[in-house]
């Protein structure tokens, strides 16, 4: 059987708050190999022409809300059977995500490639990136959990590259009892992603890849890289440990056990082509 597969180049930043992600969003759909299927771009408003508001204790919530709409009815229109998302900040995986959990239901997986585990609420940050994990689950924010109708079950989530998580991120993950793999583990041949697929028999994959769950000394495009930074600056938030051949090699593994069906590539900070955007902007004869 085909699988008719959907690519969705979806630019948000407003989730992250952060106007870098749709440069890094742009930058992805331009240095993806071609796709094979039909592909679609989420409207997201250019960072500049565009003021956020809170909402709910949600940054910039109408925006969000009005680009998780359009993004469910681009999937809606195609009703694809897989999905590649190239983003923007980790909200991007919300709509396509709750497209999979629909088709495919507890035959799905989620495997979330990434050092934080995206379940905090409003209470704790009003980014809504880092909310959309609880989302999919049912916990948070009422207007972006309406979106998923079929709930994701805590035990079909695996968190891959996590350490180091805040109190309230380690006491919701205890308390749903979602299984985690530290970047040890990862390294040591994620073992324990192989056997959540076994043990949840998940047939399929939704992967979720943060790219800052990759060692910011090593690869210079993730926030955590941010030139300049101090020491200090990103607080206790944990920073990422993994290399890429760490990330390719636990996706190929988990994905030879069960087939994948979604691919998020999410929070790709280009500084070089940030800056040298900035100075294009400013030089004589291009301004």
């Amino acid at each position: 059987m085909t699988r008719k597969t959907l690519r969705l180049s979806f630019p948000q930043w407003q989730g992250g708050n952060n106007p870098p992600y749709h440069l890094g969003s742009l930058l992805l759909s331009f240095l993806a190999p071609e796709a094979k299927g039909p592909v679609e771009e989420v409207p997201v408003a250019s960072p500049g022409n565009q003021s956020l508001t809170e909402v709910d204790g949600i940054t910039g919530k109408p925006q969000i809300i009005s680009q998780l709409n359009d993004a469910a009815a681009l999937i809606e229109k195609h009703d694809p059977d897989a999905l590649v998302i190239l983003g923007g900040d980790c909200l991007v995986s919300l709509a396509p995500f709750a497209h999979l959990l629909k088709k495919y239901g507890d035959k799905l997986g989620v495997l979330w490639v990434d050092s934080h585990p995206d379940v905090q609420t409003a209470e704790q940050y009003p980014n809504a990136h880092a909310h959309v994990l609880g989302a999919l689950i049912g916990t948070g924010d009422q207007d972006l959990v309406n979106h998923v109708m079929h709930k994701l079950l805590p035990s079909k989530i695996m968190i891959a590259g996590i350490h180091d998580p805040l109190v309230y991120e380690s006491d919701y993950l205890s308390s749903h009892n979602i299984a985690t793999s530290g970047p040890e583990q990862v390294k040591n041949g994620g073992k324990e992603v192989m056997d959540w697929i076994a043990r949840e028999k998940i047939e399929y994959l939704a992967i979720h890849l943060d790219l800052d769950v990759l060692d910011p000394s090593i690869f210079r495009s993730v926030l955590f890289a941010r030139p300049g930074r101090g020491e200090h600056d990103f607080g206790d938030v944990a920073e990422g440990k993994l290399t890429m051949e760490d990330v390719l090699t636990l996706i190929n593994q988990a994905s030879s056990e069960a087939e994948a069906v979604g691919l998020t590539i999410a929070e790709h900070m280009p500084w070089d082509m940030i800056n040298l955007k900035n100075l294009l902007n400013e030089l004589p004869l291009l301004k």
